[in-house]
């Protein structure tokens, strides 16, 4: 009983915000966007500008060029649900809230857990946004020039829903951000840092040599990429063909992620004293 009303106050504080559903529609608009250009960009690339022409993909062979395009859901929106998650927690401290939290679930453990829940749950919401906005325009975009869409197959509906389960873990990813650097700006800055700048950097270093190509599979976002089995990096780097893990191990990968720093979080400063 006393999770359930954690649960339901963690929702309820976010759901009275602007900021969950700002982040969804930047999210819609970016990924959808992205995903549609680049959808016609390889159309026109596979027919010469001639929308009539039967087009063949202008990827490799063993590349489908319709999960390239979903999966910009994930392998560039991924940020979105992370930014959620850290400052669910980072929000809390910033306005001081966790006092009155505290006060009324005085179980921190409960209360993190909560927000852990909730951050999965509003992840996954954040996936199917994001994938409905990458399939639908990328789908439209492709059809357009005669491209294969593959919706009727169900290997591109088990991406999607590996794709929305990415999503929540990433979201799971943020709230532990959030507990281990509580201040919020760190944390923007950290979230944008790394997923902007420094694990591209990392994963295009590491493609050039087979060792650290087979050590850049565990970082974050290579993980969610081997979970949803599809990714804009596999065009986008020299090293895209190189082999990365199954499914099953990048989304263990995510989770173990999730489930350190929100326990290093717990144990340092969510454990503090608050005012």
């Amino acid at each position: 009983m006393t999770f359930t009303r954690a649960l339901s106050a963690e929702f309820l504080k976010l759901f009275s915000t602007r900021l969950w559903w700002i982040l969804a529609l930047v999210l819609f608009l970016y990924v959808g966007v992205m995903a549609g250009g680049l959808g016609a960009l390889f159309g026109w690339a596979a027919t010469g500008g001639d929308a009539s022409a039967a087009g063949v993909s202008p990827l490799p062979p063993g590349m489908n060029l319709h999960a390239v395009i979903y999966s910009m859901a994930s392998s560039i929106g991924y940020v979105f649900p992370v930014l959620l998650g850290a400052f669910a927690v980072t929000g809390e401290f910033r306005h001081q809230t966790l006092t009155p939290t505290f006060l009324a679930t005085p179980r921190r453990g409960i209360v993190l857990s909560a927000k852990v829940v909730a951050m999965l749950l509003v992840g996954a919401l954040f996936g199917v946004i994001a994938w409905a906005s990458t399939v639908g325009l990328g789908a439209a975009a492709l059809g357009a020039f005669n491209l294969d869409t593959a919706l009727d197959s169900s290997d591109t509906w088990a991406m999607v829903g590996r794709g929305v389960l990415a999503m929540a873990l990433w979201a799971a990813v943020g709230v532990g951000l959030g507990a281990l650097v509580p201040s919020q700006v760190a944390a923007l800055i950290i979230v944008i840092a790394f997923t902007q700048f420094l694990e591209p950097v990392l994963r295009l270093v590491s493609s050039f040599n087979e060792v650290t190509a087979n050590i850049a599979r565990f970082l974050p976002g290579a993980a969610s990429d081997s979970l949803v089995g599809a990714s804009f990096y596999s065009v986008a780097m020299p090293g895209g063909s190189a082999e990365t893990l199954f499914w099953w191990q990048g989304g263990l990968v995510l989770l173990a992620i999730a489930v350190v720093t929100t326990v290093a979080g717990y144990f340092t400063s969510w454990r503090r004293d608050v005012t």
